[in-house]
């Protein structure tokens, strides 16, 4: 039996109407202002990130209905969201974000929320366990709505339950595609990477107007949180790019080192680039000259496969680099010290980066890689003010609860608390080590400085004395010494970290299988 012949046409009619009246979005004079300011329309971003005809829409006869005295529906206003399901290279996801063009994107609530914060498309990823991309072009609430209801709503009434549950359990992407403000900006904090466009983004707790009104300053909306502040300065977005195309092109990059939840591991490739590949360029990368900086960018290229580096947040916290990458096809989360920064000294920023990073990776069973050359944390008086030394040892606690497998290369320096961050100290505490590594409590500079300040003070010639017992002490402080006596697992050939990495990263797959799940976080952060 045809089961559509039991539908009265004109039923089939008003939902195919109604249908089309929901594609219209804000109208065309809005469409037009939308692309005129350099953005696509939330279809046209759901339609571009996605595969082709993957999307399939919820909720599209939402919105509010306008009938003339006759009770016949004259024209909708769609709710400013649009969102459902849809595949991004094949993989499913939950997708949605603001409609611009209606009413500011501005918070809409009906029976049920389609977005926003405790929305439908939320508990779709949550239930369904596949990841979540937020789309954010609104400012949130208005006081309007008060109007409009009669009576203020309690904060948190629909709160961020569903979006904190979420950062346990799937990928959660966010991209800020225009302004940003309240509960919008707050979800595009609470993920687990964020990228906003140049020029066309920002994003602030509250925008000019507000800040004008209880502050007096009158400020752009660029000027208080575009990308050069948003991304270089504060790091409240992870990276930034300077088109759409850009954007969605990085987002199906960023997924693609990452599982659908936490009960699978990342996906594995097919590679080209042999495991054994050995680069020369890798024995003299190091300078002689223990100041001198060298390029540690190269030196991740060099070693991983070609062509895969992601580097996360690369203007902020510039001591430290965080990339996803692949070694041998599998995907691994590398943490590197960078000499061009600082000389690798680890400050305030660098040290929240690389927290946000362990966390990020040990979520998804992705195995990380130190490669270090860290003289400790950063010092003087304004890296105390900044509290760096807080922030450096949440890193150590954050590191001490990582479960993944970890291995640590010593390029050059390891020295001090700051080194404690970057060794494996729950599984099998492996040290690789450069036959250029060193380490310690501390550098040997400053430390004989301290330590034998009173016999130096007393030599005929200050200078040369302290030279001298800093020479004796450098003897000691050879890794082959520390390699005699196995505190150090192996110290390799720099042209061999490729392969020497590839074996190891190959056997930790077997163990990865055996830790599928949620982690359960024990304490309290320092």
């Amino acid at each position: 039996m045809d089961m559509s012949q039991t539908i009265p046409s004109e039923d089939l009619f008003e939902l195919e109407r109604r249908r089309e009246l929901g594609l219209e979005l804000g109208g065309p004079e809005a469409i037009e202002r939308h692309h005129a300011a350099g953005k696509l329309t939330i279809r046209e971003r759901i339609d571009t990130l996605s595969d082709a005809n993957s999307f399939h829409e919820v909720g599209r006869l939402t919105g509010q209905g306008h009938y003339d005295e006759n009770g016949k529906l004259v024209k909708v206003t769609p709710a400013p969201y649009v969102m459902g399901l849809a595949t991004v290279d094949g993989r499913s996801v939950a997708i949605g974000g603001e409609d611009y063009t209606v009413r500011g994107g501005a918070s809409w609530s009906g029976d049920r929320k389609k977005g926003g914060q405790g929305g439908f498309v939320e508990e779709l990823a949550l239930h369904y366990k596949i990841p979540l991309i937020n789309l954010i072009d609104g400012v949130g609430g208005s006081v309007t709505s008060a109007q409009r209801r009669g009576h203020t709503v309690f904060p948190g009434v629909h709160g961020f339950e569903t979006s904190a549950a979420l950062l346990g359990q799937v990928p959660v992407v966010c991209a800020v595609l225009g302004t940003a403000a309240g509960g919008p900006a707050g979800r595009a904090i609470l993920s687990h990477w964020s990228v906003m466009v140049n020029g066309t983004s920002q994003i602030f707790a509250a925008g000019p107007p507000v800040v004008k009104r209880s502050l007096g300053q009158d400020i752009s909306k660029d000027e208080l949180g575009g990308a050069k502040l948003a991304v270089d300065v504060a790091g409240s977005v992870d990276n930034a790019v300077e088109s759409e195309a850009d954007c969605f092109d990085m987002i199906r990059r960023y997924l693609s080192y990452m599982p659908q939840n936490v009960w699978e591991l990342p996906p594995v490739t097919a590679c080209d680039d042999p495991p054994d590949r050995r680069e020369e360029a890798l024995a003299t990368i190091v300078p002689t000259d223990r100041r001198k900086a060298y390029d540690m960018r190269k030196v991740i290229r060099m070693v991983f496969d070609r062509g895969s580096v992601f580097e996360i947040q690369p203007t902020y916290g510039k001591a430290v680099i965080t990339c996803l990458t692949r070694l041998n096809g599998k995907v691994v989360g590398v943490v590197a010290s960078n000499p061009m920064a600082y000389g690798g000294a680890i400050d305030a920023k660098a040290a929240r980066k690389q927290t946000h990073f362990i966390e990020l990776c040990d979520t998804f069973h992705i195995p990380l890689v130190f490669l270090v050359d860290v003289p400790g944390f950063m010092v003087g008086r304004d890296a105390e003010a900044q509290g760096t030394l807080r922030d450096g040892m949440r890193s150590v606690f954050v590191s001490l609860q990582a479960t993944v497998p970890i291995a640590t290369v010593v390029i050059r320096k390891c020295y001090g608390m700051a080194g404690m961050a970057a060794t494996d100290k729950n599984g099998l505490g492996l040290k690789l080590a450069w036959p250029t590594a060193e380490w310690g409590s501390l550098p040997i500079e400053g430390g004989v400085a301290a330590a034998f300040r009173r016999e130096i003070a007393a030599a005929p010639d200050p200078a040369a004395k302290e030279r001298e017992i800093e020479h004796r002490l450098r003897q000691l402080a050879s890794p082959f010494r520390t390699a005699e006596a196995f505190g150090v697992e192996d110290i390799i050939d720099p042209r061999e970290t490729r392969y020497t990495l590839s074996r190891f990263i190959d056997a930790a797959q077997i163990t990865l299988k055996t830790t599928l799940g949620p982690k359960l976080k024990m304490g309290v952060r320092p």
